[in-house]
């Protein structure tokens, strides 16, 4: 059975994830560790806990387990002390606070939801992405580069603060893969993270796997202001230290008033300049159904994306490169 593993976080990997479950591969997921903003910040401040949110979809995405439970782990709470809380992630913390080590919290999360593939952080150590700007000013902290929305400056570097390093058991599941699908995902929150931690960089360097890296579909204002497809490319290609082997990226339209809705946040639809580019796959890929902010979310409605790519054609893309 073919081996096949996701890298990212957030809404774009459980998107991934949800797609290709449906196929008879050996499915696993290496988790950005660094969030800290919304529901996962506040439990990281106060309660000193690893970063429960992208780890909560990507399990939630893999799980077989009946609806209610999957519905459960992604329920927000609306009011009281716990307002804009989400279930899994208070779950998950208190999994953290009980296990013996974090193998333990990952084995008992993926019992209870039943999940059909290997869900892995990138890291079990904690750590804080930052980043610096071309015009000199550093941000530390994933949700204030998240909030820096109206920088216009290029990002010149990311770096974690502390250093931490790999998790053993996802840089056992790099070199063993046989295709690593890499994004779709914030480039500088989501993505670029993931190669910083100590032992990554090279694990993809060394594996034979096909690294397949799938293009976002907009922009992300503080981040990617102008970026093109090429833009991304190289910047994913400069933190990972070698080439991708494929590149998918959506050919098609976006509904109108979804580019509005990107224009009126400073964002705009990420342009192809890939030209004549033999590793890149075109496909019609994204969803044109725009996704409805949640009113209890604690971040705000312009952090969050409404466009996603279809799960369902984005794995069926990727399984064609196998």
């Amino acid at each position: 059975m073919k081996k096949i593993t996701a890298m990212g976080g957030g809404t774009g990997t459980f998107v991934v994830l949800s797609g290709l479950k449906k196929y008879e591969v050996d499915l696993g997921v290496i988790v950005n560790m660094m969030d800290s903003g919304g529901s996962t910040g506040r439990l990281r401040v106060q309660l000193g806990v690893l970063p429960p949110g992208d780890i909560r979809q990507c399990f939630v995405a893999l799980s077989e387990a009946p609806d209610l439970w999957r519905r459960l782990f992604l329920y927000r709470f609306e009011t009281g002390d716990l307002e804009g809380h989400n279930f899994g992630n208070i779950f998950i913390s208190a999994l953290e606070k009980v296990s013996k080590n974090y193998d333990e919290v990952l084995e008992t999360a993926g019992f209870v939801l039943k999940t059909k593939g290997k869900v892995l952080p990138v890291t079990h150590e904690k750590t804080h992405l930052c980043v610096e700007y071309e015009n000199g000013k550093v941000i530390k902290g994933e949700g204030s580069i998240d909030e820096n929305r109206f920088e216009k400056s290029r990002i010149k570097t990311a770096f974690l603060e502390p250093s931490v390093s790999a998790y053993p058991s996802a840089l056992e599941r790099v070199l063993d893969s046989d295709m690593i699908v890499i994004g779709p995902g914030d480039l500088y929150t989501t993505i670029i993270p993931l190669f910083l931690v100590n032992g990554m960089q090279e694990a993809l360097q060394k594996t034979k796997a096909k690294l397949v890296y799938v293009v976002n579909l907009m922009t992300k204002s503080g981040q990617t202001v102008n970026y093109s497809a090429r833009d991304h490319l190289t910047d994913i290609e400069k933190y990972i230290g070698r080439p991708v082997d494929s590149i998918i990226i959506h050919k098609g339209i976006i509904d109108e008033h979804i580019v509005e809705w990107y224009v009126s946040h400073n964002e705009q639809r990420v342009v192809d300049d890939l030209g004549s580019d033999t590793r890149v796959i075109h496909a019609d890929i994204a969803d044109n159904t725009p996704v409805l902010h949640n009113k209890a979310d604690k971040i705000a409605s312009y952090a969050r994306s409404i466009l996603r790519h279809d799960g369902n054609r984005l794995a069926k893309a990727v399984v064609q490169l196998l």
